[in-house]
């Protein structure tokens, strides 16, 4: 897999300098318990060199569990971890060659931001001018030259989860990992170090692992995105794909806002409102969906829904119904309808398409593939 730089690498840091095209990362059949609990069943993830992979799930589906094995934090039960290409599955945390980012921000409160930033470094025998050059280098990267002789209480949270990237980066690690780094922080501060984060990876070129629930921040920084779900992997791809093929229920309902219809499968085909619709690959009846010819779920979404004022609310295609609520988003609209059948259904439209309480409207669907589950 070819990963395209989207930044040219400059020779004015040391860390810039040294960049590489990454390392390729494995995880094979990984299987890990805690009190007799099963929380990882045979995770395989192949990760490309310098790719960006997120691993994206709810609470408790086992994503920062599969990290931590990965970082050598937890030893799992059964599988393999290979970095490239060397089993590192028995091999310590400090000799993995990996640079790790936490929720938290772990500062030592005490040293400087120049001396946290350092801290591994000293560790690993670096002497003090060398580690302080490359500090300085690592802190200039992520935009906080200015204030390496700051402490962490000086600092806001944007700042201080900064400077642990810029501690993480300073060893240049084969591997970064990043559990959760941007949840403490607040919204506008975490769009602009997740972007800063992406830019930085694109330009070192590092293998980047990254745990998260939030699936815009997924969505906009990866490469390949692995949804998981009760400690399995249920689809890895592109966004685009996940998005817009998804392969099972669940990455329909996770990722992205779908409302859920009822319908009729047959075969390839599920009968929504009286229109026909095809099944999105991989959902056929009687595959994955699990399901069988009969009553399902219909999973939608929003930019799906065509919504027709008033007039024609009754006729007898499409579903009638009442606006309960409608939002302006800048560019587009998102109203929340309730047929008369009681389905709740969120529709997607034009910010110039005012819809108010209580006004009747129909819908219709585009014939666009959906995804399907066994109805409950």
């Amino acid at each position: 897999m070819t990963i395209d730089r989207a930044l040219p690498r400059t020779s004015d840091n040391l860390l810039l300098t040294g960049s590489s095209e990454g390392t390729r990362v494995q995880l094979r059949g990984i299987e890990k318990s805690f009190g007799g609990t099963r929380v990882l069943h045979g995770v395989d993830l192949d990760i490309a060199p310098g790719e960006f992979v997120s691993l994206l799930g709810p609470s408790g589906c086992g994503k920062t569990t599969a990290l931590r094995v990965l970082a050598g934090l937890e030893t799992a039960d059964g599988g393999a971890v290979l970095l490239g290409g060397r089993d590192v599955s028995r091999v310590p945390t400090n000799r993995r060659d990996i640079g790790m980012v936490f929720q938290s921000y772990s500062l030592f409160p005490h040293l400087s931001v120049a001396d946290n930033t350092a801290f591994g470094l000293r560790r690993r025998g670096v002497r003090r001018a060398p580690a302080a050059t490359r500090a300085a280098d690592a802190l200039d990267l992520v935009g906080l030259g200015h204030l390496a002789d700051r402490y962490p209480h000086q600092l806001s949270g944007g700042q201080q989860q900064r400077v642990a990237l810029a501690r993480a980066l300073v060893t240049e690690p084969r591997v970064l990992l990043l559990d959760e780094p941007l949840s403490a922080l607040d919204a506008k501060v975490r769009v602009q170090l997740r972007d800063e984060i992406r830019r930085l990876q694109l330009r070192l070129g590092i293998t980047t692992v990254f745990v998260t629930h939030d699936q815009e921040e997924a969505l906009a920084v990866s490469d390949r995105i692995a949804v998981m779900d009760a400690g399995r992997i249920e689809q890895i791809g592109t966004p685009e794909e996940l998005y817009l093929r998804p392969q099972t229920p669940v990455v329909a309902a996770f990722v992205g806002l779908s409302s859920v219809l009822p319908g009729v499968a047959a075969g390839d085909r599920v009968t929504v409102w009286g229109t026909s619709l095809p099944v999105a690959t991989g959902q056929a009846t009687g595959q994955a969906a699990g399901h069988t010819d009969g009553p399902v779920e219909v999973l939608v979404r929003p930019e799906n829904v065509r919504v027709h004022v008033a007039d024609g609310a009754a006729d007898a295609s499409g579903a009638a119904g009442q606006v309960e609520e409608s939002t302006f988003l800048g560019s587009f609209r998102r109203s929340v309808v309730r047929t008369d059948d009681g389905a709740i259904v969120h529709v997607q439209h034009g910010s110039d398409e005012r819809l108010e309480y209580g006004q009747r409207v129909r819908l219709t669907l585009a014939p666009v593939p959906v995804a399907v589950r066994a109805a409950s």
